[in-house]
């Protein structure tokens, strides 16, 4: 009798799971195949935004049944994009909050921006319109922006090649500000397109960058542009730590860690690193530390930025814009 109590109550068990398992999810099939409705009108929770006091902006609609959507915020003076993208029934504060960052640069700009809901198969699109009275402010330390041009404070080196174009353009196309770093030109005898060196003396009495110790929480970030995938270019930052605060980097005896980028594509893009993971090259292959062989970027007196190609090519063409380092996490511009 036992027995059969503990076999009933077993089989009972094992139907209500079946139950709950075989239970469907998802939309009904008369959901999927119903016609779409705006049940709830596009807006945005403010008409103007002040990103620079950190205010944050979100969107809002809601459907008759899930739907694959994308809001696409455009500035009008500067084309820059933001793209807030998601599948559900709802958009709201949890999906859709603009913190002023941007998907495709230039960063934006103080100008009005025209927000676009698109709905995946809907031939309709919604639009509200939001004025970014500030932008956002990006925290970090800023090695470079080109604002002002090449300072006399760093070191300065280009090769005379053909066609050498190295000099801060100021134009549309600038990702942050209006300024960028131009680097092009053809030199057939040497890797060397030209080079800048940005010593931490530029930009403190100190001999050492103002940096956290921890070097899992050091980013180094850099907006490079990329001219053609046919031909690239390279770039090459080298990371040089004064370990005995001498006031001078020792290639013999102190840490230089090195990042190689390959610039294989077209446009703008941002490149960021942990400085953790930054590692030493020679030759662009990895090498062992000549120093104490530990990260310190509280260390850190000198950037360089190396600007290369191969001289069987001749020619390179890159921009640069924008290195910084931010903290615990990367760039979001």
């Amino acid at each position: 009798m036992k027995q059969k109590i503990i076999l009933l109550s077993f089989l009972v068990l094992s139907l209500a799971a079946c139950r709950k398992d075989n239970k469907i999810d998802g939309p009904s099939i008369a959901e999927i195949y119903s016609n779409f409705k705006l049940l709830d009108p596009f807006k945005a929770s403010k008409d103007s935004v002040d990103f620079k006091t950190s205010e944050t902006v979100f969107f809002s609609a809601s459907f008759n049944k899930i739907v694959t959507w994308e809001i696409s915020i455009e500035g009008q003076t500067s084309k820059a994009k933001k793209i807030i993208s998601g599948q559900s029934r709802i958009i709201a504060l949890n999906n859709a909050l603009w913190n002023g960052s941007t998907t495709n640069f230039p960063m934006f700009k103080a100008e009005k921006c025209i927000a676009t809901l698109k709905i995946a198969d809907v031939a309709d699109s919604f639009m509200v319109n939001v004025n970014v009275k500030n932008p956002k402010v990006n925290d970090g330390f800023i090695i470079a922006d080109f604002e002002t041009g090449l300072k006399t404070s760093w070191t300065k080196f280009f090769q005379s090649g053909a066609n050498m174009d190295c000099k801060v353009k100021t134009d549309n196309l600038a990702p942050e500000g209006g300024s960028y770093l131009n680097m092009a030109g053809t030199v057939n005898w040497d890797y060397l397109i030209g080079l800048v060196d940005f010593p931490a003396s530029a930009y403190n009495s100190a001999v050492t960058f103002p940096l956290n110790t921890n070097p899992d929480a050091v980013y180094f970030n850099c907006l490079i542009y990329g001219t053609s995938s046919a031909n690239p270019s390279l770039v090459l930052f080298q990371f040089k730590e004064d370990e005995n605060s001498d006031g001078t980097f020792s290639a013999s005896n102190e840490d230089e860690y090195d990042y190689q980028i390959t610039v294989d594509w077209e446009g703008w893009k941002l490149i960021s690193i942990k400085y953790s993971d930054i590692v030493t090259l020679v030759n662009g292959n990895p090498a062992t530390p000549k120093g104490n062989g530990l990260h310190n970027p509280n260390k850190l007196s000198k950037i360089s930025m190396l600007h290369l190609a191969n001289p069987n090519n001749g020619f390179a063409s890159t921009k640069l814009d924008y290195l910084m380092f931010s903290n615990n996490k990367p760039l979001e511009p």
